[in-house]
């Protein structure tokens, strides 16, 4: 590119210097000069403008494709990531839609576990309740009956005590002889 550059600006440099020339000599010559003149014109024309088509045609061809393709690139990826933002906004759009529904859900649920979790404590509470009347029930029973056994042997006791006491007042030698007497009696009544 930069020899065509170089070969271009000498091409240039020629033909202004040709036209210069011919110019200086037309001006000593007269009309015949002039007819030259607008040829090398053309001819200048004609040299420039194939310099031009040469560049159009050599280097930026391309350089066009090597930009299209960059653009094409930069397209193709363009349209991917939105494709993928489009895909990650419908994603997002739909998790908050359901977020409400499963955020109601989620309260349903708690509120049901907790209203199972009441129901399971007032029944534990309930059955601990009727254990401990029961037991307490089951005690004051145990306690009632130790206490009239209790009373019972003291009041057994306080009889014994009693009737000994009686007894022992009661009992003087001539009644004990007449029990023994009496019981003699009984027995001889008896057969064997």
């Amino acid at each position: 590119m930069k020899q065509a550059g170089r070969v271009l600006v000498a091409m240039s440099v020629l033909c202004v210097s040709l036209l210069a020339v011919v110019n200086a000599h037309a001006a000593e010559e007269g009309g015949a000069a002039g007819d030259a003149i607008e040829i090398f014109k053309w001819i200048n024309f004609a040299i420039v403008a194939i310099a031009i088509l040469w560049v159009f045609g050599k280097v930026l061809p391309p350089k066009f494709k090597s930009n299209a393709e960059t653009i094409s690139a930069a397209i193709t990826k363009a349209t991917a990531t939105k494709a993928e933002a489009d895909r990650v906004l419908r994603e997002a759009e739909a998790k908050l839609a359901n977020l409400q529904k499963e955020v109601q859900e989620l309260r349903a649920v708690a509120e049901g576990e907790s209203l199972a979790e009441v129901e399971r404590i007032r029944a534990a509470t309930q059955t601990e309740e009727q254990k401990i009347g029961s037991a307490a029930k089951a005690e004051i029973e145990a306690a009632e009956r130790a206490a009239r056994l209790e009373l019972k042997a003291l009041a057994a006791k306080l009889a014994v005590d009693g009737a000994e006491s009686l007894l022992a007042k009661q009992l003087t030698p001539q009644a004990q002889e007449s029990l023994v007497s009496a019981f003699v009696k009984s027995l001889d009544g008896r057969p064997n």
